[in-house]
C-alpha cells in the first residue's frame, strides 16, 4: 500500500472509482478490467492503471481487478482510520441538502455541528444535528475535534467566516460560495456551481455536442 502523498486528481478519481465499483458489486460483479472501469468514468485505461499502481494494487491478466479488494484498498488509502467530523457553516437550503446527503450515505464523514447567524434557527436540530451561533465556532470545533468545514454562507460573509474557520482549527474547507477564497492554514476545495453549469451549457449546445460525439468516436 502506498505511503506517499497522492496527487489531488488521483484522490478525486479514487473516490469516483470506489463509488462506481460499489455499484458494480450491487449488480453482482466480482471483477473488472481497467478498460471497463475507464469506460464507466469516461477516462483512459492507462489513467486507471496508473492510479491503481500508485496505491500499490494489481490485478489479474485473466480476471482484472478483484472489486472488493480494490474497494477495501481505496478505503485504506483515502479514509481516516476513525470517523472524521464535519461542520456545516450556513444551514440554508444548500447546507441542509448537504447535511441530509451525508446522513443518508455510508461514509466516515460525520456532521457533528452546524452553524448559522440566523437567531430563528439557532438551537434547532437539523437531521439530529444542533445548530449553533457562529460566535461559538472555535469552542465547538475544539470540543468536538472537527477537522472539516463546509462553507455555504452568503457570498458577502465568505471571506470573514473562512478565516474564522481556519482560526478555529479546521484543517480542510469545501467552499460552496461563488467567492474565490485565498487561504493559508487549511486545505481548500472550491466548488463553483455557476462555472459547472456554464461548462455544461457550453457542451450542451447542439453544434458543440456533435463535435464532442465525433471526438468520442475517434478515441
Amino acid at each position: 500500500m502506498s505511503t506517499q502523498l497522492l496527487p489531488e486528481k488521483t484522490v478525486e478519481r479514487l473516490s469516483q472509482y470506489r463509488r462506481v465499483l460499489s455499484r458494480e458489486i450491487e449488480q453482482g460483479h466480482e471483477h473488472i478490467f481497467s478498460h471497463e472501469l475507464a469506460k464507466l468514468l469516461h477516462i483512459t485505461p492507462v489513467q486507471v492503471r496508473r492510479d491503481i499502481m500508485l496505491i500499490g494494487h494489481s490485478g489479474s491478466l485473466r480476471k482484472g481487478y478483484n472489486i472488493l479488494d480494490l474497494i477495501d484498498m481505496i478505503g485504506e488509502i483515502i479514509d481516516c482510520s476513525n470517523q472524521q467530523k464535519v461542520a456545516i457553516i450556513g444551514i440554508g437550503k444548500l447546507g441542509q441538502a448537504l447535511l441530509n446527503y451525508l446522513a443518508d450515505n455510508k461514509t466516515n464523514l460525520v456532521v457533528s455541528a452546524v452553524f448559522d447567524n440566523n437567531q430563528e434557527i439557532i438551537g434547532t436540530s437539523f437531521s439530529g444535528v444542533l445548530c449553533h451561533g457562529i460566535e461559538h465556532l472555535k469552542k465547538i470545533v475544539e470540543r468536538e475535534h472537527i477537522t472539516i468545514g463546509i462553507l455555504t454562507v452568503p457570498p458577502q460573509h465568505a471571506v470573514e467566516i473562512s478565516k474564522q474557520m481556519v482560526e478555529a482549527g479546521i484543517l480542510g474547507i469545501i467552499n460552496y460560495t461563488p467567492v474565490s477564497l485565498q487561504l493559508r492554514g487549511a486545505y481548500l476545495e472550491q466548488y463553483d456551481v455557476i462555472t459547472s453549469l456554464e461548462k455544461v451549457a457550453y457542451f450542451a449546445k447542439p453544434k458543440n455536442y456533435s463535435m464532442l460525439l465525433e471526438m468520442e468516436c475517434e478515441k
